[in-house]
């Protein structure tokens, strides 16, 4: 038997050896945490966030059109998350790419942010169409978000077999080992359990943090973990009804807080301390929620502004607002494919882009005569909030 050492709440420290050295992987304990964290410390934080929620569903139930901003919200979300792990991608590389014109970065970047786009909806899809939050959804999920030539060789949508670690060149000095490959099946089994218990009494937005955490110590899979961990709060929110579309994600808040919440995760491991990583997270769930409902409003009252203008224009309007519709799902287009897209002609594109310069709604932003790119600047900048590539 591998010699163990107790952790509170109680997980283990297993003694492996791993090419010619000891190394230390972590098993959690089954969830809930024992002893149970103190619900009453939250009572205030948890009214606070499940309000703010509350006002930002209410928000999506009311909006003329909810596909535009969830169009633009899963794609802001999907740029944030894969700049956690590493890419240099922005939502305007992301934007160009989709729009068959040359990001400023390099295109398996951008791929990377486009396959979690994909992802994403996938399992949304799923979910509405009634398939259970579970183990297998997590790894169809996965399959897509790696179905690239970067994730190809780290097994897409299967649970790993072998000794993954976080930071350092190898498990003899890396910052976290999770638990061992024999030990996966068990600890996903138990993962699983929790995830389908609604017998816990717990507050929703509580297991939602529980099972992050859990699912980032686990770390399943040879690479995706972060991205998808992510993922699972904003799924497991959609398929408890605290939300009926997906327009809540948590990777701004935490990229901006990444040093506390690394450290946080850290201390659950290392110390069974949950009541500072859910004060921390529910801070999270509620300040996330009131920006988005801000951004959503701000951006509506830019469309309906903007709108207005184009109904000033007279005979003309009606082929700029079909170009103007289109604008607010890529900010960033091209002439031709714009043209191809909407289904009308180029010429017709290019004076409408014309008349929305003239109103002061759009600007080309090249220069050139040819291969012009227009932008759609102030509505970017809304969505540009955050995106900017750590460094």
């Amino acid at each position: 038997m591998p010699e163990t050492e107790p952790f509170a709440r109680p997980g283990r420290s297993i003694l492996k050896q791993f090419e010619g050295e000891t190394v230390r992987a972590f098993v959690p304990p089954p969830l809930p945490p024992a002893p149970p964290v103190d619900l009453a410390r939250f009572q205030i934080l948890l009214e606070q966030a499940n309000q703010a929620i509350g006002r930002l569903d209410g928000l999506a139930s009311v909006l003329p059109d909810l596909s535009l901003l969830l169009y633009t919200y899963v794609r802001k979300e999907a740029v944030l998350s894969s700049q956690i792990e590493g890419t240099q991608s922005s939502l305007c590389d992301l934007l160009l790419y989709e729009n068959d014109e040359v990001p400023g970065v390099p295109v398996e970047d951008v791929r990377e942010v486009s396959n979690h786009v994909a992802a994403m909806n996938h399992g949304l899809e799923r979910m509405r169409a009634g398939f259970p939050l579970s183990l297998r959804l997590i790894r169809e999920v996965h399959e897509i978000l790696l179905s690239q030539e970067r994730g190809n060789g780290k097994q897409p949508g299967e649970f790993r077999r072998s000794q993954n670690w976080i930071g350092g060149s190898r498990p003899g000095n890396a910052v976290f080992v999770p638990p061992p490959p024999e030990m996966l099946a068990e600890c996903l089994n138990q993962f699983e359990l929790f995830l389908h218990d609604d017998q816990t009494g717990l507050p929703l937005l509580i297991r939602a943090g529980h099972i992050h955490v859990q699912f980032e110590t686990i770390h399943p899979f040879l690479d995706g973990n972060g991205r998808l961990g992510r993922l699972l709060i904003t799924f497991l929110l959609c398929a408890e009804g605290a939300l009926r579309e997906p327009i809540l994600y948590l990777s701004l808040y935490f990229k901006t807080n990444r040093a506390a919440y690394y450290e946080l995760l850290d201390r659950v491991r290392a110390k069974g301390d949950w009541e500072a990583w859910l004060d921390f997270f529910l801070v999270g769930v509620r300040d996330t929620a009131e920006q988005a409902a801000n951004a959503s409003r701000e951006i509506l009252d830019l469309f309906n502004q903007d709108r207005k203008k184009i109904e000033t224009l007279g005979r003309p309007a009606a082929s700029v607002l079909r170009v103007f519709q289109y604008m607010q799902r890529n900010p960033i287009i091209a002439i031709p494919s714009a043209a191809r897209r909407i289904g009308i002609s180029a010429p017709t594109v290019a004076k409408s882009l014309g008349h929305m310069i003239d109103l002061g709604v759009l600007e080309e932003i090249t220069g050139r005569e040819r291969h012009r790119l227009f932008v759609y600047r102030r509505y970017l900048e809304i969505l540009n909030e955050g995106t900017e590539p750590l460094r």
